[in-house]
C-alpha cells in the first residue's frame, strides 16, 4: 500500500473519531448509547422527556455544529491552497483579497448601520438571514469588483495590493460605525467576529452546504489549472490555457467557500494559511490532485479539534472559535516564516 493511501486511511479514521468526539463534547454529559440512539433510532425511542431532551441537544445543536465545523475546515483550507498557488505566496489565505473585510463590512452596515437608521432588526427574516446575507453580499460585491478589475490589472501583485487596500477601507468604515453605534449593536457585531459553529437552523445549514459543495466542485475542476500555475502564468499561457479565465474561476471558488463560511460562522483566520502547508509537509508533493483532498481532510480535522477545544471539557464555558484557530494556526505560520528566512 502506498504511503499516500495510508495517510488518507489515517485521515478518514481521525476525521470520524473527531466528529464523534465533537458530538459527545458539551456542557451536558450524555451517554454514548443515548447519542447514537438519538441519531440512528430516534423514531423508535419511547416518547419520554429524557429522550426528547437528548434528541433536542444532539439533533438540533451538536450534530449540526459538528457538520458546520467540518464544512468550515474544508472550505477555508481549500481556499488557502488556491490562494497560495494563485499568488505564489506562502502566507496567502482565503482573505488575502479582502473577502473577510468585505463580509465584515456587510455585517457592520447591517447591524450597526441599521441601528443608526432606527431599523427594527427583530423581524424573523432579519434574525435568520440578516447577518449571513449581509456578509455574503459584501463578499460577492467585492468579488465582482475584483473580477472586473482583473481584466485591467495584468499582474497578480496588483490584485493583491487592491485586496489589501479594500480591506483597509472596509476596516476604517467599520471603525467609524462602531464609534457611533449603540452598545447592543456593537456587542452583536463583536460576537459575530469571534466566530461560532452553533446556532444554524436547517435552512441555513442547507444553504451553507450547497455553497460549500459548489465551491468545492469548482475547486476540483481547477486542479489541472492550479498545477499549470505552479510553473508561472507565462508557462500556463504557453500551454494554451486562458489565464484570466482561470483567475476568475479561482476567485469564484474562493468566494463561494470563504464567503459562505464567513457569513455563517464569522471570520475564522489562520486555518487557511496553515493547513495547506501541513499537507505539503506530510506528502512532500506539489500536485494539487494530492494536496487538495489532503487539505480538505486536514482542515476538517483541525476545525473539529478546534470546536472540541473551544467547549472546554468539564466546564460550561465556550472559547471563541477564532481564538482557538489562532492558537492552532500561528505556530505553523511562525515555522513557515522562520523556514523561509533560513
Amino acid at each position: 500500500m502506498k504511503n499516500g493511501a495510508k495517510y488518507y486511511i489515517l485521515f478518514t479514521v481521525m476525521l470520524l473519531c473527531c466528529f464523534v468526539v465533537d458530538i459527545l463534547s458539551g456542557a451536558v454529559a450524555i451517554p454514548v448509547k443515548d447519542i447514537f440512539n438519538s441519531i440512528f433510532a430516534s423514531n423508535s425511542l419511547p416518547d419520554t422527556l429524557q429522550n426528547s431532551f437528548v434528541k433536542d441537544i444532539v439533533l438540533d445543536f451538536r450534530l449540526p455544529k459538528a457538520i458546520v465545523a467540518l464544512m468550515a475546515g474544508v472550505g477555508l483550507s481549500v481556499c488557502g491552497l488556491q490562494m497560495q498557488t494563485l499568488f505564489r505566496n506562502p502566507l496567502a489565505d482565503p482573505y488575502i483579497l479582502g473577502i473577510s473585510a468585505a463580509s465584515g463590512l456587510g455585517v457592520a452596515i447591517f447591524v450597526m448601520g441599521g441601528s443608526l437608521l432606527g431599523i427594527d432588526m427583530s423581524h424573523p427574516f432579519f434574525q435568520i438571514f440578516g447577518i449571513a446575507g449581509a456578509a455574503l453580499a459584501g463578499a460577492f460585491l467585492l468579488t465582482l469588483l475584483i473580477i472586473s478589475l482583473s481584466n485591467k490589472l495584468k499582474e497578480n501583485l496588483s490584485l493583491l495590493i487592491f485586496g489589501i487596500m479594500a480591506g483597509s477601507v472596509a476596516s476604517a468604515i467599520i471603525s467609524l460605525l462602531q464609534y457611533f453605534t449603540s452598545a447592543a449593536s456593537l456587542k452583536t457585531y463583536v460576537i459575530w467576529t469571534m466566530g461560532s459553529f452553533a446556532g444554524l437552523g436547517k435552512l441555513q445549514l442547507a444553504i451553507l452546504s450547497v455553497m460549500v459543495v459548489a465551491g468545492l466542485l469548482l475547486s476540483i475542476y481547477n486542479i489541472k489549472d492550479l498545477n499549470a500555475l505552479l510553473l508561472g502564468e507565462q508557462h500556463a499561457a504557453a500551454m494554451g490555457l486562458d489565464v484570466k479565465a482561470i483567475k476568475i474561476r479561482i476567485l469564484i471558488a474562493t468566494t463561494l467557500l470563504a464567503g459562505s463560511v464567513t457569513a455563517f460562522c464569522g471570520p475564522i483566520g489562520f486555518i487557511g494559511i496553515a493547513v495547506p502547508h501541513i499537507s505539503r509537509f506530510i506528502f512532500r508533493n506539489a500536485n494539487h490532485k494530492i494536496l487538495l483532498p489532503a487539505s480538505a481532510f486536514i482542515g476538517a480535522i483541525v476545525m473539529l479539534l478546534a470546536d472540541i477545544i473551544s467547549q472546554m471539557p468539564g466546564s460550561g464555558s465556550v472559547i471563541p472559535i477564532n481564538t482557538v484557530a489562532a492558537l492552532l494556526g500561528i505556530p505553523v505560520i511562525l515555522y513557515i516564516i522562520i523556514k523561509n528566512r533560513v
